[in-house]
């Protein structure tokens, strides 16, 4: 059995009721490839409309959660709540929360390993900024960044996805070229072979995110690392369903 490809649609601080319901509309006329596992992140105020009106086959994340269950943390959520309105995936660590935010390393696998403790799924996130891409510092980035989630995630790598995010390609119109894409992932898949184990490092679907389309969907799809793909602004957009269906 190969890795089952997951596409994610991050839909970021986007939409209203309206345009939620568009989107999920747009889902369900599809057609949608049955081989491919679809999230999407949600915003967290509209995380228990979409689950109410989105089909079961399709998973729902919130775009990030705090890392203890309940509190005076004013603003923050908890996995806990995500649960309890049916929502089943968290994406965390994403380059926004790093770069905007100031979230480092070490609150982030913080997060994952409450969110996984309490038995949501885990979409993982990590890239590096131009500065280091051309600095050559892609490699040290990204394995710094997964190195803090190894013992966050523990026994539980099956509840995870990895993202791998080039954050100069967020947003931006840039894309990595699909040999760009699949040398990390590649290069990922091996320090995790010999840091974690080779079981981790084949099992672990590892998406790729930065300005995916449906134009570019199908060639980052054929690489042999890439697992799917976490999508920005083309989540919002009818094309969504192209991407997702990008191995047919």
């Amino acid at each position: 059995m190969g890795r089952k490809f997951v596409v994610g649609g991050n839909w970021k601080m986007n939409g209203d009721k309206n345009q939620v319901t568009d989107i999920v509309e747009t889902l369900k006329k599809g057609p949608l490839d049955p081989y491919v596992e679809v999230v999407v992140g949600v915003p967290a105020i509209y995380l228990s409309y979409v689950k109410s009106i989105i089909p079961d086959s399709i998973g729902v994340a919130a775009q990030n959660c705090w890392k203890v269950p309940k509190g005076a943390f004013t603003g923050e959520i908890s996995p806990a709540m995500i649960k309890d309105v049916g929502a089943n995936w968290v994406i965390l660590g994403h380059s926004e929360r790093r770069t905007i935010f100031g979230e480092k390393d070490e609150l982030v696998a913080e997060k994952v390993a409450h969110a996984l403790e309490q038995g949501l799924k885990v979409i993982a996130c990590i890239g590096e900024t131009l500065e280091e891409r051309e600095g050559g510092k892609t490699e040290e980035v990204v394995f710094r960044q997964t190195k803090a989630l190894v013992p966050a995630i523990g026994n539980n790598w099956a509840n995870v996805v990895i993202a791998y995010e080039p954050v100069w390609a967020i947003g931006t119109g840039k894309t990595a070229s699909p040999q760009q894409a699949q040398d990390v992932h590649a290069s990922l898949r091996n320090w995790l072979s010999t840091n974690v184990s080779p079981d981790v490092a084949n099992s672990v679907r590892i998406q790729y995110g930065g300005s995916v389309t449906a134009a570019n969907a199908k060639e980052l799809a054929a690489c042999p690392d890439i697992d799917g793909f976490l999508v920005g602004g083309a989540s919002l957009k009818p094309e969504f369903v192209s991407i997702v269906n990008a191995t047919q």
